[in-house]
């Protein structure tokens, strides 16, 4: 089943988004790029290996590079002071 975004943020899953550059198989001296955006775990990021995993079994293009980036959605409230307080009329 499914879950939802949410239920998901508050396992503490990151939306990880993954630029993956690759070989074309009929082209191997040049590079395409794919991005990959799903939930996923930090530091192991355990989905985005299973992905991987099944890119290198599956798929022609020969990886070249991943870079992956990850951010918490859900996060604690953060304020600050104001320095000034203004009146528009």
């Amino acid at each position: 089943m499914a879950r939802s975004g949410l239920a998901l943020q508050l396992n503490h899953f990151r939306l990880t988004t993954a630029q993956i550059l690759y070989h074309m198989p009929d082209h191997p001296g040049l590079l395409q790029t794919y991005v990959w955006q799903d939930y996923d775990l930090a530091p192991k990021f355990p989905t985005l290996r299973k992905f991987l995993d099944f890119w290198t079994r599956n798929l022609d293009g020969k990886l070249h590079s991943v870079q992956v980036a990850s951010c918490e959605l859900l996060q604690a409230p953060q304020w600050r002071n104001a320095q000034a307080l203004l009146t528009v009329h």
